[in-house]
């Protein structure tokens, strides 16, 4: 299965070469022609934004000026009606969610979630720029956030991708680590960084994800743009070739599992997908995308797949 993977890459430590890889695959789904979110979700998403908010000037009333630009406090200073003028924008802000905690350093069979989860926020990175977008990232650990404020053009990616493979190999060698907390912070995090109008990609595995956390994510939503992409590995759903008796443990508690059982596994898969289903009512709910992606399989073979 080595040869799955992507170039540089063991699926279990990042490094830069690994992650600059995915900056020669982006053209591949620039839009209009094809859209990396239009391909996995089966529709066209537009790149004009609209009107901008940022402000131009002022200047006085002419026949076809929309009325709800006017600006009555200088038009009742003048006597004259006036109207505000505003720069059409272009340049959307994309703000990345990365979970890099405890439980997402796990993989049975090609590569860690933690990796997958690299690689994709590489690949959206570089994919932005190339739009002309600004790309900023909050990198949660589980016990620290990093944040990254959006900048243009290859700064974004490349201070993304060397926060990733810095935090990443610095919590996979570490001695010990405290339990990881739920992902309230990133999201109050998350609701601070993004300007309004910006589009949120949310990737993790949302084993943290509580209830407490849905009405942050729908205030994040009644500004942005928000996406989730749910990282799984095929072990969480019951999935493995092993039928022996083993110690399991997700960071929080430990217990003994029989993967010879078929009853076992089917209640493993039962509760895999129960949780998949809360998701996706979730995404729905609050007008969210969603999108699956799955550690046996590298991240291109996924995506370009999509279309057969």
């Amino acid at each position: 299965m080595d040869q799955q993977l992507s170039p540089y890459s063991d699926g279990v430590n990042l490094c830069l070469d690994e992650l600059l890889y995915f900056k020669q695959h982006a053209i591949h789904w620039l839009p209009p022609a094809r859209s990396l979110w239009s391909q996995v979700l089966g529709h066209h998403q537009s790149r004009q934004l609209g009107r901008g908010m940022d402000f131009a000037e002022v200047r006085q009333y002419q026949a076809g000026d929309d009325i709800r630009s006017i600006d009555w406090r200088v038009t009742a200073r003048t006597g004259k009606p006036h109207t505000k003028l505003f720069t059409e924008e272009r340049e959307k802000p994309i703000v990345l969610y990365v979970d890099l905690s405890a439980s997402m350093r796990f993989g049975s069979q090609l590569m860690f979630k933690s990796v997958l989860t690299a690689q994709m926020a590489s690949l959206l990175a570089w994919i932005s720029v190339a739009q002309k977008d600004r790309v900023g990232a909050i990198i949660d650990t589980g016990n620290q956030l990093t944040e990254l404020k959006p900048v243009s053009r290859n700064s974004g990616p490349l201070a993304l991708i060397q926060h990733l493979v810095q935090l990443h190999q610095s919590i996979l060698h570490a001695n010990s680590e405290t339990s990881s907390k739920d992902m309230s912070e990133g999201f109050h995090a998350l609701n601070r960084l993004c300007p309004k109008g910006s589009e949120v990609v949310i990737i993790s595995d949302f084993l943290r994800f509580s209830e407490q956390n849905q009405l942050l994510i729908s205030r994040l939503r009644s500004h942005n743009q928000v996406r989730i992409v749910h990282i799984s590995d095929p072990l969480e759903a019951g999935i493995t070739d092993y039928r022996g008796v083993e110690q399991v443990s997700d960071k929080r508690s430990t217990m003994w599992v029989d993967f010879s059982s078929r009853k076992v596994r089917d209640q493993i898969a039962a509760a895999f997908e129960s949780k998949q289903h809360q998701l996706k009512s979730l995404s729905h709910s609050h007008g969210l995308s969603f999108t699956c992606l799955s550690t046996q399989k590298s991240l291109l073979q996924q995506l370009s797949g999509r279309d057969q």
